[in-house]
């Protein structure tokens, strides 16, 4: 209980001892009736001093140290914790206490400690919106998915396990059929953790999922949500049929990852009711959703997109609208800030065992095998038309993609997988020696303090262009962004108070000394460097 500071019932408390009693109705008048039972029996005093200690279960303690190091990876206070039950095993009440607050204290003047209040705060302030404040969300209670695809089909689930009704929309019987049984799975699963019982998974499938080939089924659709293919052309095809059939105010939603949100509201006859809810994959499991504003969003429609996420259990951050939004605009330069470590001579893999020793969940390269190897190919496809020619192309991801190792779902990427579980593919650093010789690269040492600095700096000026921009509104946006949907290790508070606690000055140094070799991508933000002559923090900013 103490290591992992989840609360419990007040059942669970009593069934372990740690209460006498559960009240009922008022708890004063009930405190004090149990007070006039103990003392009319004449019950002794049972100070906590008198108590006997238990004895120290060593086993216990491997045991829990062993899971903690899964669940609570890099976080110093829950070991502090472990070791202060411990610590109570083994003395008398007083010198525990002391002992106990020595620990406290430490943990207190960690920087962990200034982070993870940093995220707690930052996760209850990100839905303050200027722009929505005594704005009325319009009503939803049936919405409307548009494929049924990975996305598609974790959308609707995360909207039937909140109580919605949801009509998937599926190009024909087979898909929609295949999409109902990934939704089916998905509830299983959902069952078999203790979410969801049984019973309610047979009535969610039964009276509150509908699946149809047609769009005519989305009359009486509050809200739609496309998940198509990331293709332009595709997503006004369906914008136009969702403008044709879907009734006045009802809201046209886009999943997509990247593209112009403007542009596709521009191609009906009801911009206004046109929104981005970029949800993460998988949509029914990751925490985030990033609600992206068009120019000519209505405010009521941004109301009910954070109303909508509330009702979701998602964390929604307002974006604007450019490639990528928040996210991936920065994950797009923090990725290519690892790879041109790589060309440069750094090992993917020494990369990512980096990056998830400072916290990460898991490593950029890593991730592209869990995302699938042909969603970068086409993403770099998207953007060759604009690419500068000094911009640093992977072209050994690119003879991944062509050879057909697309990372998890062929069992080979990055890595070579058994299961979800990856080892390091030698041929993939054959394929990087070829990139370096053919570039002319002479390839050189990266320790892991320099792939820290150079990868965390990369993220940290984009993320404070994106502000200038108006892209994120505050600092504490990009924070959220990237604790909740990017890996980002929580306990560090984000890369803004990341930055922060460093101290910007620092930060800014790190790149003004990377753009002495490389000035083509080291470009400080004007941003940051206004900080720092000014004397601020990124966390000014976030103030009301």
């Amino acid at each position: 209980m103490v290591s992992s500071g989840v609360p419990i019932l007040a059942q669970d408390a009593l069934k372990a001892g740690l209460i006498d009693r559960i009240g009922s109705g008022d708890l004063l008048d009930a405190a004090r009736a149990y007070a006039t039972e103990l003392l009319d029996q004449g019950a002794p005093v049972r100070p906590i001093s008198a108590m006997p200690r238990p004895m120290p279960d060593a086993d216990a303690g491997a045991a829990i140290r062993a899971k903690l190091a899964k669940t609570a990876r890099g976080l110093v206070s829950p070991l502090a914790a472990v070791e202060a039950v411990e610590t109570a095993c083994n003395t008398d009440l007083s010198d525990g206490l002391a002992e106990e607050r020595r620990r406290f204290s430490q943990m207190v003047a960690t920087p962990q400690r200034e982070g993870l209040v940093h995220a707690f705060f930052i996760e209850r302030k990100v839905a303050h919106l200027p722009e929505t404040d005594g704005v009325t969300p319009r009503p939803v209670a049936r919405i409307g998915v548009i494929g049924g695809g990975t996305m598609g089909a974790g959308i609707a689930t995360a909207a039937l396990l909140r109580g919605l009704h949801v009509t998937l929309i599926e190009r024909n019987d087979a898909a929609a059929d295949k999409a109902q049984g990934t939704i089916a799975d998905n509830l299983a699963a959902a069952v078999k953790r203790g979410k969801l019982s049984a019973d309610r998974r047979d009535a969610i499938l039964s009276d509150t999922l509908s699946t149809a080939t047609g769009y005519d089924a989305l009359r009486d659709a509050d809200l739609v949500i496309e998940a198509v293919f990331e293709d332009m052309t595709v997503k006004k095809q369906v914008f136009a049929e969702l403008d044709r059939v879907c009734n006045p105010g009802c809201i046209l939603a886009t999943n997509t990852s990247y593209l112009d949100i403007n542009e596709i509201a521009a191609s009906i006859s009801r911009p206004g009711d046109v929104i981005g809810l970029h949800f993460f994959s998988p949509a029914h499991v990751m925490k985030l959703l990033e609600v992206v504003v068009a120019d000519r969003t209505a405010p009521d429609v941004t109301a009910t997109a954070f109303a909508l996420a509330k009702t979701l259990g998602k964390i929604a951050v307002r974006a604007g609208v450019c490639d990528g939004f928040i996210g991936n605009r920065i994950l797009s330069h923090y990725r290519a800030a690892a790879d041109r470590m790589v060309m440069a001579g750094a090992s993917p893999f020494r990369i990512d065992a980096a990056l998830t020793d400072f916290g990460f969940a898991m490593g950029p390269y890593a991730v592209a095998d869990l995302a699938g190897l042909d969603i970068g190919y086409m993403t770099r496809q998207r953007k060759a038309a604009d690419r500068d020619p000094q911009d640093v192309v992977p072209v050994w991801a690119d003879e991944l993609y062509h050879l057909g190792r697309l990372g998890q779902k062929t069992g080979r990427g990055y890595y070579i997988y058994e299961g979800r579980k990856g080892t390091p593919d030698p041929e993939v650093e054959t394929l990087i020696d070829k990139a370096r010789a053919d570039a002319g690269v002479t390839p050189r040492d990266f320790d892991d303090d320099e792939i820290v600095r150079r990868y965390m700096a990369a993220m940290v000026n984009e993320a404070a262009r994106v502000v200038e921009e108006g892209i994120a509104r505050r600092p504490l946006d990009v924070d959220v962004t990237l604790i909740a949907g990017y890996g980002f290790p929580r306990y560090r508070g984000g890369p803004m108070k990341w930055a922060d606690m460093q101290g910007l000055a620092t930060v800014l140094s790190d790149i003004e000394s990377f753009a002495q070799d490389d000035p083509h991508f080291w470009h400080p933000a004007p941003l940051l460097m206004q900080l720092v002559n000014k004397g601020q923090t990124f966390d000014d900013l976030n103030a009301d």
